[in-house]
């Protein structure tokens, strides 16, 4: 759109009498001559906030909806006072009334939104007219521009008008007070002295007909594409489901029944409506795990007290199917949290606290489904990934958490449970057995995954069978991770000592879905100036999704009760049993006060190299050379095969 930056001044009609109703084709003749003063003046008054493309459009909405809809106004024009022969003066009564149509649509469209009463229609976003896939501003001014569009940003929007009124229309104050009378203001007065106080400035007339403020003379540049095109999509994909559901939705029929937190239905097929029905659930007998050749969660049998609650395990089967609005759903990363495929296994329903809460096994994952015991309100619905367990990754699963504490309901293979702090002395010191109800359900703990702020504990659970005593912790997932050492391929359930100084570590991988953490002590280093020997340590945290492995190298120095962590990668090979090498270094003060750049690497590394920062070499595994606080420095490293590493960082 293309016009001159300012509509010429309205024609001076000395013979019109003030007061005068307007008729509809006066009032037209006004617009059409005076349309971009019109417009401009709409520009000006309409809040900021609004935006540069909706300004534009809504001043143009409004100036072409300020003529009469009848054949006279029925609205006197309001039209200035006379300022003597030096200076003509605004008189032609069809232009006074469509300004004054104009500046009270702009005032109105600036106010807020109220819920005691219905919005009018120059406060809602304009129908027409509209560009699609276009954003229309005027052109940029300078930085005079930009400061007075700042200043008329801060004023309120009486007194943007009383300033525009003066600026833009050369009118004195008692035009202005009784324009803004006419226009519905209730204290023009204050108007004016708020636009004294806060909006004048000389040369602010010159300014505002500038073309920074020309609503008529317009730049266009595209909408955002490629959110443009996600809209686009994701309205075709509620469309058709909006169409789906409306055709099942009126399909004959009762539903599927009452089903506590639950959405509506939205499909009936027999394998769906199978995986609901609480008869049709797997039940294994309780001494099946004795002889099967499968020692997972396959055979675990049902427990609990609610076993024989069909309502409950209804809701718990439906819900899981198509969880409401109110359900709280979560699940490890790399779990799908859709419907059953079929009838799933119960593993325990019954109360625990102040819930009741339902486990269930599909083969692939552990579903949790908990609700409160006085009704389904805030039903919480909960996912972890098992596929693939094994006996020692299937010994636990939590029940529940509160008040920073954790019970698990354990599997009936185990034969004993203590909890262990490995932060404690190791031995008997840290140990405490935890007693098991009949079902297998341990008395609560303190979790670690729930602990805040600094790290003073770390509890494990030690579980033992028939095959020995394994580690496992929470790191707020379902099932606990197993803990275990040794070298990458050759790994063994861990002891508490292997993971004393390394516990508190184990916080970088909750919420990852991990299903083991292995800590391996790769090398040992004598350090300069006859200061000991330090271990270098590297935990793996593998998931049960496969991918998103965490690798930790840690610096154990003498002296210290715990490593320092001095790298760390993720979806990283080193220290995993397809890539058994890894490399660190870290920053080191001897007690002399020298500083040394420290590196080692697995036992097959046959030379390390440092860059940047630190220059220097050595044959073999490890590296120790003179350092700045506070250096940076790169690690490059050769196998004994001929392969090139680089150090974790």
């Amino acid at each position: 759109m293309q016009s001159q930056d300012v509509a010429p001044r309205p024609r001076p009609a000395s013979a019109a009498v003030p007061g005068a109703e307007v008729g509809v084709e006066q009032a037209e003749a006004a617009l059409v001559e005076h349309y971009p003063r019109l417009v401009r003046l709409a520009y000006l008054v309409l809040p900021p906030s609004l935006g540069r493309n909706r300004r534009v459009l809504t001043a143009h909405a409004l100036t072409q909806r300020a003529l009469p809809r009848g054949r006279a106004s029925g609205d006197p024009a309001v039209l200035p006072a006379q300022k003597g022969a030096a200076r003509s003066r605004d008189t032609d009564p069809g232009y006074a009334y469509v300004r004054l149509r104009v500046l009270r649509a702009a005032l109105e469209a600036g106010r807020p939104l109220s819920f005691r009463a219905w919005p009018t229609r120059a406060q809602l976003p304009p129908l027409l007219p509209q560009v699609w896939g276009l954003r229309l501003f005027p052109r940029s001014g300078g930085a005079d521009e930009l400061a007075l569009d700042q200043r008329l940003s801060a004023l309120s929007a009486p007194a943007r008008a009383a300033h525009v009124l003066r600026g833009l229309e050369e009118l004195s104050d008692a035009d202005v007070r009784a324009v803004l009378t006419a226009a519905g203001e209730a204290d023009p007065a204050a108007a004016l002295a708020e636009a004294d106080a806060r909006g004048g400035a000389a040369g602010d007339a010159a300014l505002l007909t500038s073309p920074e403020f020309d609503p008529c003379s317009l730049q266009a540049r595209p909408t955002d594409l490629v959110r443009r095109r996600q809209h686009l999509k994701a309205a075709v994909a509620a469309a058709a489901a909006v169409a789906v559901c409306a055709a099942l939705l009126g399909m004959p029929g009762d539903g599927w029944g009452p089903d506590g937190a639950a959405a509506p239905p939205y499909a009936r097929n027999p394998a769906a409506q199978a995986a609901l029905q609480p008869g049709k659930l797997t039940r294994v007998p309780a001494a099946a795990w004795e002889s099967s050749a499968r020692t997972d969660f396959s055979v675990w049998p049902a427990r609990g007290e609610l076993t024989a609650d069909q309502a409950l395990l209804r809701r718990a089967l439906a819900v899981w199917a198509r969880p409401g609005e109110s359900v709280q759903v979560s699940a490890t990363p790399g779990t799908q949290a859709g419907a059953p495929p079929g009838p799933p296994q119960l593993l325990y329903a019954g109360v625990v606290d102040q819930s009741r809460v339902v486990l269930l096994y599909d083969g692939l994952r552990i579903a949790r489904y908990a609700e409160a015991k006085e009704g389904t309100r805030g039903a919480a619905l909960d996912f972890a990934r098992v596929d693939g367990a094994t006996a020692a990754d299937a010994d636990a699963v939590v029940l529940g958490r509160s008040d920073g504490n954790v019970r698990y309901l354990t599997a009936p293979w185990v034969r004993t449970v203590a909890v262990r702090d490995l932060l404690k002395a190791s031995g008997a010191a840290g140990t405490t057995e935890l007693t098991r109800s009949a079902d297998g359900v341990t008395e609560p703990f303190a979790s670690p995954a729930l602990q805040s702020g600094a790290c003073r504990s770390w509890n494990v659970l030690e579980l033992t069978d028939r095959t020995g005593t394994r580690l496992a912790t929470d790191l707020g997932e379902l099932t606990p991770a197993r803990l275990t050492a040794g070298r990458p391929g050759a790994v063994r359930d861990a002891s508490a000592a292997d993971w004393s100084p390394l516990a508190c570590s184990l916080a970088d991988a909750r919420g990852q879905g991990v299903r083991s953490v292995n800590s391996w002590r790769y090398a040992r280093q004598s350090l300069p100036e006859a200061s000991g020997t330090a271990d270098w340590l590297c935990t793996r945290a593998e998931t049960w999704r496969g991918g998103g492995p965490r690798v930790l190298a840690q610096f154990h120095a003498p002296g210290q009760r715990f490593g320092s962590v001095v790298a760390k990668a993720e979806n990283a090979s080193a220290c995993g049993a397809k890539d058994p090498h890894v490399l660190a270094g870290a920053l080191w003060k001897s007690a002399g006060g020298d500083w040394y750049l420290l590196a080692a690497g697995a036992r097959d590394t046959a030379s390390i190299r440092a860059t940047g920062g630190v220059s220097g070499s050595a044959e073999g595994s490890l590296l120790a050379v003179r350092a700045e606080q506070g250096a940076q420095a790169g690690l490059e490293g050769t196998l004994e095969g001929g392969r090139e590493i680089t150090g974790l960082r």
